[in-house]
């Protein structure tokens, strides 16, 4: 006999623990079940390559609630289950230690994998995919001042754990196919610049370069680049981006592209289920672009909007998610679609330090980077929304 809950939500890091939030504010007692494959309560994953490292968190403090709010709200959180089957047919949820749970309302708020290397001794012990709370416990433990790490992939991930290692003394190596830093984001002047103050400040770049083997090596890794270099390490940490977890939803027959296709309820193809966070694909808002972004801010307002709608509220989900970072004393907001393979204009104060970036698309501005330039999102969400035609020339000034 399945369990039965009003809701039922899949994937509990930060947009499930947002979509209780959401549901508690129309609904305070409908029961709620949430699977997370960790064993770990939901916790915000962004400190793990920031705030943790640098003395500002604690891991206590990353924790979205504790035990105690769950069990006041009414929820039944299951730590260390995988949902493997689901049937929309018969709304019916199956879990990896054979329960069946049945549904009024789901929620596929899975999120996504790392995505793997597949080359010889990519599995080797001391081979770091980094995601996880419990990697950013395993790579403290092992990864103290005088150590040496590989770091494989130079983007978002890549770029802010060479900064949080080598502000702990780890001597850092960086590993990456691109021509330079974060180059999927930044226009090339930008990450060039960035790069030459991550080599300044002692971190070893290899751009244009890429692993093709892995071995053991005396208690270290060795690591064969493209290039016929060897680099010996402690550690490999690996940050090449993640692949959505769509398995289960095409299962089950529910659309998918690069993730879980939303509607801007965001309702699956299937009416009573849902989908919010790193695999939701949706309409950005302000724009006509479906994209699927894997940050904090949109998962917490996709969860939460998700949750609402499941509990009956029926509102679009019209927020215009942002995403931040830190790279040494370089920090910067963006909003929209924020991609180097748009044209970009530079509206610098101080080149390649304090300015603002406006990508464009046909002469109308797509995204926005606020580089050390605070407390101008809103102002840049205005700016995307307007949807006018805007030569650069009319940009100059437009946010500082």
């Amino acid at each position: 006999m399945a369990d039965k809950y009003r809701y039922l939500i899949i994937g509990g890091q930060v947009a499930g623990a947002a979509a209780v939030d959401g549901i508690r504010e129309l609904d305070p007692e409908g029961p709620i079940l949430v699977l997370r494959r960790e064993k770990h309560l939901p916790y915000d994953p962004p400190p793990l390559s920031k705030a943790l490292w640098m003395g500002k968190k604690t891991v206590e403090q990353i924790y979205r609630h504790g035990q105690g709010y769950y069990d006041q709200h009414h929820v039944d959180l299951k730590l260390g289950r995988q949902a493997v089957a689901l049937a929309p047919e018969s709304r019916t949820v199956t879990d990896d230690e054979g329960a069946s749970y049945q549904y009024e309302k789901l929620l596929l708020a899975t999120g996504g994998s790392p995505r793997r290397l597949r080359l010889p001794g990519s599995d080797l012990p001391g081979i770091c995919y980094y995601r996880t709370l419990d990697d950013y416990l395993r790579v403290r433990g092992s990864a103290g001042e005088g150590a040496s790490v590989l770091i494989v992939g130079g983007g978002f991930i890549g770029s802010e754990m060479a900064a949080a290692l080598h502000a702990n003394g780890v001597s850092v190596t960086m590993l990456f196919l691109s021509p330079y830093l974060v180059s999927h984001v930044f226009p090339e002047e930008l990450g060039k610049a960035l790069q030459a103050d991550y080599e300044k400040r002692g971190i070893k770049v290899r751009s244009n370069d890429a692993p093709v083997a892995f071995e053991a090596a005396g208690g270290k890794i060795a690591t064969t680049a493209k290039s016929g270099d060897r680099l010996t390490s402690d550690l490999v940490l690996v940050g090449v981006g993640i692949a959505p977890e769509t398995a289960l939803a095409q299962a089950a027959g529910l659309d998918t592209e690069d993730g879980l296709v939303v509607d801007d309820r965001l309702r699956t193809s299937h009416p009573d289920i849902y989908a919010a966070g790193d695999n939701a694909f949706f309409v950005y808002p302000g724009t006509t672009r479906r994209m699927r972004l894997e940050h904090w801010d949109n998962a917490v307002s996709q969860g939460r909007q998700a949750g609402r709608n499941m509990a009956g509220a029926d509102e679009p989900f019209t927020y215009m998610p942002y995403f931040f970072s830190d790279l040494f004393e370089f920090g910067y907001e963006a909003v929209g679609e924020v991609s180097s393979r748009l044209s970009v204009f530079a509206d610098w104060s101080e080149p390649n330090r304090t300015g603002v970036l406006y990508y464009l698309d046909e002469n109308r501005v797509r995204g926005v980077m606020l580089c050390n330039v605070w407390e101008k999102v809103e102002a840049a969400r205005a700016l995307i929304r307007q949807g006018g035609a805007a030569a650069p020339e009319d940009l100059r000034g437009a946010i500082s």
